[in-house]
């Protein structure tokens, strides 16, 4: 049910959030408007000016979903305000086309800030960007093509008897890292890159089969990972997940408790970057 009222109290909270200059316009002289003008927003988002001050006063004819989306992208909403904005129109949101593989600058600046080994994978695992100080860990990915960066193809090549299979930690990772594809899968459905991965891994991998099978879906968080690293020994950490709502990626960030021989490789690593 479409929510008039509370739809144009959105148009108008959005609208008053944004200046000119962060939509391209010119600032101008003697505004007394808190934020964009209604004329503005409707130059913006090709309406015209009385359509959108009826919308914004909750009159008029229902709003299109073509109408909609032109009002999302004037207003600069993110993929929750347009959901919302969507939904108090009384319309089914717009399906997201697929996962999101542009690395915000804002992104790429915390995984160059962070001293801890950090790298940045979209909805399917595919790596988009990495610090210097997870080269040791996820390998130094300028040097292997783009297709070829995903976390979940490198975990599912291992032969069945390979000695990581062998490990639980390991092996609840790889459980952890399905469920959340197989969420994925349903927030993209029919996406043709991801369809073609779980193919893939399908005909290829007898264990990524059978984790499949169990359609466990989650969106993953925390996970502790002990591991031997052949340069750097032994390091037992906690891969922090934090979700970046906008586009649905994720920055994984190894985390390392004070005071330990894992902590200490980690600042090692952190000052050869530095270096």
């Amino acid at each position: 049910m479409a929510d008039r009222s509370e739809l144009a109290a959105f148009l108008k909270a959005r609208r008053n959030r944004l200046t000119p200059s962060d939509v391209g316009l010119p600032n101008g002289l003697n505004r007394r408007a808190l934020g964009l003008r209604r004329q503005e927003v409707a130059q913006l988002a090709g309406i015209s000016v009385d359509y959108y001050i009826r919308i914004e006063q909750a009159r008029g004819a229902k709003p299109s979903r073509q109408v909609l989306a032109a009002l999302a992208r004037a207003l600069m909403l993110t993929v929750d305000e347009r959901e919302y904005l969507f939904r108090m129109a009384g319309e089914s949101p717009p399906v997201t086309a697929g996962p999101h593989k542009t690395v915000p600058q804002a992104v790429r600046s915390i995984l160059d800030n962070l001293a801890a080994p950090a790298y940045l994978v979209d909805a399917t695992y595919e790596v988009l960007a990495w610090n210097r100080a997870a080269t040791p860990f996820v390998g130094d990915l300028d040097t292997v093509p783009e297709h070829e960066r995903n976390m979940i193809r490198w975990m599912f090549r291992e032969a069945a008897d390979h000695p990581q299979w062998a490990d639980a930690e390991t092996r609840d990772f790889a459980r952890a890292l399905i469920a959340d594809l197989r969420a994925a899968y349903a927030r993209y459905p029919g996406h043709p890159a991801l369809a073609a991965l779980v193919t893939e891994l399908l005909g290829t991998s007898k264990r990524f089969a059978d984790m499949w099978a169990a359609h466990d879906v989650e969106v993953r968080r925390i996970h502790r990972k002990r591991i031997r690293h052949p340069e750097l020994g032994p390091l037992d950490f906690h891969c922090q997940v934090l979700h970046i709502s906008d586009t649905d990626q994720r920055v994984i960030v190894y985390c390392a408790m004070p005071h330990t021989r894992t902590a200490a490789v980690f600042q090692s690593l952190a000052a050869a970057t530095d270096g």
